[in-house]
């Protein structure tokens, strides 16, 4: 496998390393494939923002890209809510032609599955993520939809109920399971994650930290979901570090 240059990426935790090489990082980041798993990535400044001008791509750098892409490359499908894919111009999910051969031995499809999360359904389906998506979307609401959309994406998507008045993410993940999609991976947006982690669902998170101070204008990676606040204990997994940029992965802590 090979990856664009980039800042060596150091291992700090759990044991100090040299530079890692594309393998090793891609070995840090697999998954055991037996053990059904829902990972969320972030990236936030060092006050907190999950955002500069609107969008997270100004607090990654190329260290931050390449995990990003490694995350993919070993998902089975990759679960957005609407508003986070329309803010950042989500286009058609491909992996990089380095993580097929990696895909294809372990009889994955070359291309990781794209879920959806919309109430409304307030989705274009003559855009690239759809008109142009190498594996038919998913895309999860409720029953209170507005049947108009519903008929527009029908085809171009599997449009699935998952709640009555509101998407209930533990249907979500149940729905990706029955699918054979266990391999989960998360890309936001703050409210889903919210909705997330009040029902419990989050095993992993991946927390790139940028060391910017944005000024408190922008949004947490989180917000409030669900009915009950719980805090959700984790435990740091991994910590890697390139220049001043640093890459955490945090588990789910033994109950």
């Amino acid at each position: 496998m090979t990856v664009p240059p980039t800042p060596d990426i150091v291992e700090l935790f759990p044991l100090p390393s040299a530079p890692l090489a594309p393998e090793e990082l891609l070995a840090l980041y697999a998954p055991d494939r037996a053990t059904p798993r829902l990972r969320v990535n972030f990236v936030q400044s060092l006050d907190g923002s999950a955002t500069v001008d609107g969008l997270s791509g100004g607090l990654g750098g190329p260290a931050d890209k390449v995990v990003f892409d490694i995350l993919r490359g070993v998902s089975d499908v990759v679960l957005v809510g609407a508003g986070t894919a329309r803010a950042e111009g989500y286009g058609a999910l491909t992996v990089d032609e380095r993580f097929h051969g990696w895909r294809e031995a372990l009889r994955m499809p070359v291309h990781p599955a794209m879920a959806l999360v919309s109430g409304r359904l307030d989705l274009d389906p003559a855009s690239d993520l759809f008109a142009k998506a190498p594996r038919r979307p998913l895309v999860f609401t409720s029953k209170a939809a507005p049947p108009d959309a519903r008929r527009r994406l029908a085809p171009v998507a599997d449009v699935v109920d998952a709640g009555d008045e509101r998407v209930d993410p533990t249907l979500v993940v149940r729905e990706l399971h029955v699918r054979g999609l266990t391999q989960i991976l998360c890309e936001g947006g703050p409210s889903f994650f919210g909705d997330l982690i009040a029902a419990d669902l989050v095993d992993e998170l991946c927390l790139t930290i940028s060391p910017v101070l944005e000024g408190g204008i922008g949004p947490r990676i989180a917000r409030a979901g669900g009915d009950t606040v719980v805090p959700r204990h984790l435990e740091l997994a991994g910590l890697l570090r390139s220049g001043s940029l640093l890459l955490s992965r945090w588990s789910r802590a033994a109950r």
